[in-house]
C-alpha cells in the first residue's frame, strides 16, 4: 500500500471492490475498472477506503478537495497543540509582602501564558513546627489567584516543604476569522461524513 495510505483509481490493485457513490449509496460490488469509469463521468475519483475488507470497499469522491481538507484539518490541529510548561515559585511562610506581592505578580503572568505554577513553602529552623503558617500563606496564593487559577493539587507536605499547584482555569475562546473561515468551508463541502468514514475505514 502507498504510504498516504489510500489507493486511488488505477492505484487500485483488485479487480473487484465494493462501491459506495459520493452520496453514501451502496452500488454492491464492480469490477474495479467499472467503477472508476462511473466515477470518472462524476468528475470523481475511486478511493479505496477500506483494503482489507473482502472484497475491498471504494468510495467516489473528489480526492484533491478530500487531500486539502485532511491537511487543513491536520494543521489545525498541530497549531491548537500547545506544551504545558511547569514553573515553581518558591518562597517562606513569612515572606515580606513586597516579596509576596512579586511572586504573586509572577504567578499571574506564568497562569497567563498557560504555564502551571508550583507554590512551594519553604520551612526554615523551627518553621518546621508549624506547618499552619505554610498552609495560610499557600491559601493566600489561591485566594488571590481563584479568579483565574484553580487548585490541581491540594497543599502537600515534602519534608521541609509544603506545596500546590495552580492551573489556570478554561476559558471559552472567541473563534479567530481563520477558524471561522474554515468552518464555513466545511459547511460549503457539506460531506464531512466522507472524511469521518475514510478515516474509520483506514481505523
Amino acid at each position: 500500500m502507498k504510504k498516504s495510505g489510500l489507493r486511488v483509481n488505477s492505484e487500485i490493485a483488485v479487480s473487484v471492490v465494493r462501491v459506495i457513490d459520493d452520496e453514501g449509496n451502496q452500488l454492491g460490488e464492480l469490477k474495479t475498472s467499472e467503477g472508476i469509469e462511473i466515477a470518472s463521468r462524476k468528475g470523481l475519483d475511486l478511493v479505496e477506503v477500506a483494503p482489507k475488507a473482502e472484497p475491498p470497499v471504494c468510495r467516489m469522491m473528489d480526492y484533491g478537495k478530500y487531500k486539502y481538507h485532511k491537511s487543513k484539518k491536520e494543521q489545525r490541529a498541530k497549531k491548537n497543540q500547545r506544551v504545558v510548561k511547569l514553573k515553581e515559585i518558591k518562597t517562606t511562610p513569612r515572606t515580606s509582602e513586597h516579596d509576596y506581592q512579586f511572586k504573586l505578580k509572577h504567578i499571574l503572568r506564568f497562569l497567563s501564558e498557560g504555564s502551571k505554577v508550583k507554590v512551594t513553602v519553604f520551612f526554615r529552623g523551627r518553621q518546621i513546627t508549624h506547618p499552619e503558617l505554610g498552609v495560610d500563606m499557600l491559601n493566600r496564593f489561591i485566594e488571590d489567584t481563584e479568579e483565574v487559577a484553580q487548585v490541581t493539587q491540594e497543599a502537600k507536605k515534602e519534608g521541609r516543604t509544603m506545596n500546590i499547584l495552580l492551573e489556570a482555569k478554561i476559558k471559552a475562546a472567541v473563534p479567530k476569522a481563520e477558524e471561522r473561515e474554515e468552518a464555513t468551508e466545511a459547511t460549503e463541502e457539506g460531506k464531512q461524513e466522507t472524511e469521518e468514514g475514510i478515516d474509520n475505514a483506514q481505523t
